[in-house]
């Protein structure tokens, strides 16, 4: 008799679980999803927000110029070996 007890309260508790589990996950998947996107949201205005300059003041003067590097063109491309074929 103690066997059948314990396997009746093991199965109603694992149909309660997914009885619980049905009514609960969606909720859980819902707040789980929407702080992701608050947090990807926040990270993106983030993003946006440092490679935007400093709005200057009407009259003054900014330059921004960007370095260029000059490039090294080379004509050799490199040593021409001649090979002889060998009988």
């Amino acid at each position: 008799m103690g066997f059948l007890k314990t396997l009746l309260i093991i199965l109603l508790v694992y149909y309660l679980f997914k009885a619980m589990a049905r009514l609960f996950a969606p909720k859980i998947i819902n707040y789980a999803a929407k702080r992701t996107e608050k947090h990807f949201k926040d990270a993106f205005e983030k993003a946006t927000n440092q490679s935007q300059p400093q709005k200057d003041e009407i009259g003054d003067v900014s330059v921004d110029k960007n370095a260029v590097k000059p490039t090294k063109s080379s004509n050799s491309v490199g040593e021409y070996i001649d090979f002889e074929e060998i009988e």
